[in-house]
């Protein structure tokens, strides 16, 4: 499907801007960054530089240069890119494991829990980037890229946190809260907390954020202002998005979000 869309696209020497494509099991963004500082996610992440390797490093690591990386949820790490750009792609539960991402590195070795590749990203992800309609079929482009790496990892979740997994990402404000999400499935509220960090590998609260900074940074990809975003997904006020996007990623929202490619 994305060869399709990439032969009918038209491919600038200009700098592009950064796509951000963000969906209910997945989020995508690629374009040029700088530095980002020690940060985890709360979802595994596959990171690749588009035009070679990066500096990357683990928490208490050495730097390193790369091709790429799979980080699983909770693993701190940082790297810079030097403004070249990358590709960052990460995984719902709901979509799949970490076991998902793990073909697209070829031969690969581990460091202190993150594994690094051999090989660079598949061509599309550097397709999608360099045409400039990519916007418009990144998403047809991720279905590729995961029908290559395969394995789907919904059925190795415990059936309650995938319940919980479901309603929080519905926007349900009840499903919000650990107390109302433990008793919708039946547990208590520090078994619920227990088993959905066995589980996804980042405590609920840890999570919860995470789904707000997917909302934010879809509805500002898609063209609403900064403050109506994070107001929308939950946040007290643009503040409040700012410092807990710089906590996620390392870095300021401000150069991947202020101006980005619309599909």
């Amino acid at each position: 499907m994305y060869e399709r869309a990439a032969k009918t696209g038209h491919y600038a020497a200009a700098p592009l801007l950064p796509i951000w494509h963000i969906d209910r099991g997945r989020a995508l963004f690629v374009g040029p960054l700088g530095r980002n500082a020690l940060h985890a996610h709360s979802v595994p992440v596959y990171v690749a530089g588009l035009n070679g390797p990066i500096r990357f490093r683990v928490a208490g690591g050495a730097w390193r240069h790369l091709k790429s990386a799979v980080i699983p949820a909770g693993v701190a790490y940082e790297f810079d890119a030097a403004g070249d750009p990358l590709a960052v792609l990460y995984l719902e539960p709901s979509e799949a494991g970490v076991e998902a991402l793990v073909p697209l590195l070829g031969a690969a070795d581990e460091t202190s829990g993150a594994l690094v590749g051999a090989e660079g990203p598949p061509s599309v992800l550097r397709e999608v980037y360099e045409a400039c309609d990519g916007a418009r079929w990144v998403g047809a482009a991720i279905d590729d890229v995961l029908g290559f790496s395969g394995a789907r990892a919904w059925g190795a979740i415990d059936p309650r946190i995938a319940r919980a997994i479901a309603s929080l990402a519905s926007g349900r404000e009840e499903a919000a809260k650990v107390a109302d999400a433990a008793r919708e499935v039946g547990l208590s509220a520090s078994r619920f907390q227990h088993l959905f960090v066995d589980e996804v590998g980042v405590p609920f609260r840890r999570f919860r954020l995470w789904q707000r900074l997917r909302a934010a940074i879809g509805a500002i990809a898609a063209g609403s202002r900064f403050t109506d975003a994070a107001h929308d997904a939950g946040f007290f006020d643009q503040a409040h998005f700012a410092r807990a996007f710089r906590a996620t990623f390392g870095a300021p929202a401000t150069p991947s979000l202020r101006h980005v490619r619309r599909g």
